[in-house]
């Protein structure tokens, strides 16, 4: 593209890549000078060499567990980071486990050491939660309260500290979509209908007789319509048997599939 010159040329040059280059340093000098003068905030990071203060604030959860006679609490303490800041954050810091039953103190007192040391070490410690969910029991596990099948007393061990870095904001629940949501409650209100719709006529009434005899409506529920409550106050029937994908006790059968009234599971897709 041609350039017309009005003016006089008095003299040239012509750039070199290491004119380009200290154009550019001294550019990013001029920069780092700008962002050293600007305030900024003591961000405290978790890391080994962090001192334990003199106060934690904690939290303290039970295990009732069938394979113990007494209960099992655990305690996990944390550490508030950057206290009275923007950044403030409460960090798991060590974790107790207490207990009257004393046949297995060896290795809690192990297990709580290591996972304390892993808390104070900082980082992503959220990993602790799959590993310890995923150790099974070669004995078996067992059923906790609300129909949640856990492996083993580990794995139970596991959920606790997976409750407890959601309540603190290191972990979250995955956002269940509307279109999950209304699926699960037509698939609930389909059982309660069925159910009920068997209750009304009762098979068991002889009425062989009688030359055109009526269907009788039954005025009690059966035993099958009792419910039992799960996890957030949802009922499911006692027949349910435990759904693999979110360990409750809510799988029924649904017009010869088998489907999850906790989670909307289906067998048949």
């Amino acid at each position: 593209m041609a350039v017309k010159i009005d003016k006089k040329i008095k003299g040239y040059g012509v750039v070199s890549a290491d004119d380009k280059a200290a154009a550019a340093k001294a550019t990013a000098v001029a920069a780092a000078v700008v962002e050293a003068t600007l305030p900024t905030a003591d961000v405290i990071q978790m890391h080994e060499r962090i001192e334990r203060p003199e106060i934690l604030v904690g939290s303290t959860y039970k295990i009732k567990s069938p394979l113990f006679e007494h209960a099992l609490y655990v305690t996990i303490n944390d550490i508030v980071l950057n206290a009275g800041s923007e950044h403030e954050q409460r960090r798991p810091f060590e974790i107790f486990i207490n207990s009257k039953n004393m046949d297995h103190f060896q290795w809690i007192v192990a297990l709580t050491r290591i996972m304390s040391a892993v808390f104070r070490k900082g980082g992503d410690v959220t990993f602790l939660v799959d590993e310890m969910k995923a150790v099974f029991d070669p004995k078996g596990g067992y059923f906790k309260a609300g129909g949640v099948y856990m492996p083993s007393l580990v794995a139970e061990l596991g959920s606790i500290v997976e409750d407890h870095l959601k309540s603190i904001g290191l972990m979250h629940d995955p956002e269940m979509s509307d279109a999950q949501r209304a699926l699960i409650a037509e698939k609930r209100a389909a059982y309660a209908q069925l159910s009920k719709k068997n209750s009304d006529v009762s098979p068991r009434d002889d009425r062989s007789g009688e030359l055109f005899p009526e269907p009788k409506v039954k005025p009690d529920a059966r035993d099958e319509d009792v419910e039992v409550t799960g996890d957030g106050g949802v009922a499911f029937p006692p027949s349910a048997t435990m759904c693999h994908k979110c360990s409750t006790k809510a799988l029924v059968i649904m017009d010869g599939c088998a489907t999850c009234l906790n989670c909307g599971y289906s067998k048949c897709g």
